[in-house]
């Protein structure tokens, strides 16, 4: 295959490949989308349990960490072949620009897989807050902190936030598309995540993994944002800004290019 083409043609692959899965079976199609949401929650997990243990030594440190080990999760996830909405967002879109796959669908899974990233992220998150490294966190703890700053977040910064974030999420999955080198792939990716997850920005299902830990541990009745209504609202509006992130600015604007008579496509 041509350098050049690779871009439309594993995405109209993998346009085929998503909708043959959920076409002939819905329940394996969600299981694959609940380990996603369970891989992101793992990450986060052991990412914040190490925060806060290297808080105690270095605060200015505890970020770094974080970023660094939550980077993993899309690593396992996009190796495992495991269905991530956000990333979704983009080989749909584009899928849809070309013609690969009808708007109805291309919708209709992503809904579902975005949905069953929650149930996915709830399930383990849920465990780990009875587990022993959260069960007895109280509200000066990382993961309190980190989750307090996004959900206080008025709509029009959580919106740029969501685009910022899935135009990062959408360069590591395209480094997996198109870099042949696996070391390289997995290098690209985890540089990617690394940088939006240290700059604080909004990834719904990295969202759906943090928020679920700190809703279901005890120190949740202490804090007043952690309701229902004020999660649902921040998870739909970074929904729509990684739509905008990594479906029209990457995935829709990379089919652009590639709609071209000239012999170069991306």
């Amino acid at each position: 295959m041509a350098q050049g083409y690779e871009f439309s043609e594993k995405v109209e692959k993998a346009c085929q490949k998503k909708e043959a899965l959920f076409d002939e079976s819905k329940a394996r199609y969600a299981v694959r989308s609940m380990f996603a949401g369970a891989f992101l929650t793992m990450s986060t997990a052991a990412g914040a349990a190490a925060a806060q243990v290297i808080a105690g030594l270095s605060p200015a440190l505890s970020r770094f960490f974080f970023a660094f080990i939550f980077t993993w999760g899309l690593v396992y996830i996009v190796f495992l072949n495991s269905e991530l909405a956000t990333s979704n967002m983009m080989y749909l879109t584009a899928g849809v620009y070309q013609k690969n796959i009808r708007l109805g669908k291309a919708v209709a899974i992503l809904l579902y897989c975005g949905f069953f990233n929650l149930i996915g992220a709830m399930l383990i998150g849920a465990a780990f807050a009875y587990s022993w490294s959260f069960h007895s966190i109280d509200a000066q703890n990382f993961i309190v902190g980190l989750v307090q700053l996004k959900a206080l977040r008025g709509n029009g910064q959580i919106l740029l936030e969501g685009i910022l974030a899935n135009i990062f999420v959408n360069v590591a999955t395209l480094a997996f598309l198109l870099i042949k080198d696996e070391a390289a792939k997995m290098w690209i990716i985890i540089s990617a995540i690394f940088m939006f997850v240290f700059l604080g920005e909004e990834h719904v299902v990295a969202n759906f993994a943090s928020f679920s830990i700190v809703k279901f541990a005890p120190v949740s009745s202490t804090l007043d944002f952690m309701n229902w209504f004020n999660l649902i609202r921040h998870w739909i509006v970074v929904f729509v800004g990684n739509t905008i992130g990594g479906g029209v600015i990457v995935g829709l604007a990379y089919s652009f290019l590639n709609k071209t008579k000239s012999i170069y496509h991306e």
